[in-house]
């Protein structure tokens, strides 16, 4: 008999169990972890999750992969909508043991919905026709390289927070390193070597997260690049391009849409 076509007795013998999740804006789910690998889907508004590989920026048509057993934290952008859906340990494996943020097609998404709907409504044969398919879109999800990782050393670790907190987004990497007490040298070296990126490369990345909550919350794209310290649109579309595949407009319309 096959393990997706014909229902079983106990949902628990599916390799998917799907859930949905609404929260209020500043809410956070405070360090946990499963015992089963998490695709956490924000349907609408924008999840920050920290976890020990750094923070993950989930906004709507991305989904981050959380491998089983590892610790992680979530706060809300705004009122979010989380669809989650939960992997059995065998199947967990084919994702991995690092976490991984996901594009989540229009399919995906419906795919995503309807899998919580079957679950909730206890549907077993529907959830295992759609099971095949689900993991199928899963696994051939492309994957975006947007996540901030975070520093162990003390001066870098200051510098990042004051940068994370929008405190001080504006200043250089020299004014940054004096208030760290270390040279701008040091600074850099460190954000090389701990972080495995430049300080200009995230800054970018903590420049974007700020971006995709305040395009969630409805702020306009020239307001938004304004404040990330981009002179025009043009610079701050061209960013997001690179790192998220798509222009701010793009994106909007997708969200839109979806």
């Amino acid at each position: 008999m096959s393990r997706f076509g014909q229902p079983l007795r106990q949902s628990l013998a599916w390799p998917i169990t799907a859930l949905a999740k609404e929260y209020p804006q500043g809410w956070r789910v405070a360090m946990h972890r499963h015992r089963r690998g998490q695709l956490i889907y924000a349907k609408s508004g924008v999840m920050h999750v920290t976890t020990q590989e750094g923070i993950w920026i989930v906004p709507p048509q991305r989904s981050l992969w959380i491998p089983a057993g590892m610790q992680h934290e979530i706060n809300m952008e705004g009122r979010v909508a989380v669809r989650m859906l939960y992997l059995d340990r065998a199947t967990s494996v084919s994702f991995g043991a690092h976490c991984k943020v996901l594009t989540v097609s229009n399919l995906l998404h419906e795919l995503i919905l309807a899998a919580v709907q079957a679950h909730a409504e206890k549907h077993r044969q529907r959830m295992g026709m759609l099971a095949p398919l689900l993991l199928h879109e899963l696994q051939t999800a492309g994957e975006i390289a947007f996540h901030i990782p975070v520093p162990s050393d003390p001066r870098l670790k200051s510098v990042c927070q004051r940068l994370i907190n929008g405190t001080s987004h504006t200043e250089t990497l020299e004014q940054l390193a004096a208030r760290a007490g270390a040279s701008s040298r040091t600074l850099a070296r460190l954000f090389e070597s701990e972080l495995h990126m430049s300080f200009v490369r995230w800054r970018q990345h903590v420049r974007l997260a700020r971006a995709l909550s305040q395009m969630s919350r409805g702020l306009s794209i020239k307001a938004v690049a304004r404040d990330a310290g981009y002179a025009n649109c043009s610079a701050f579309s061209s960013m997001f391009h690179r790192v998220l595949g798509v222009t701010p407009t793009d994106y909007m319309k997708q969200a839109v849409k979806l």
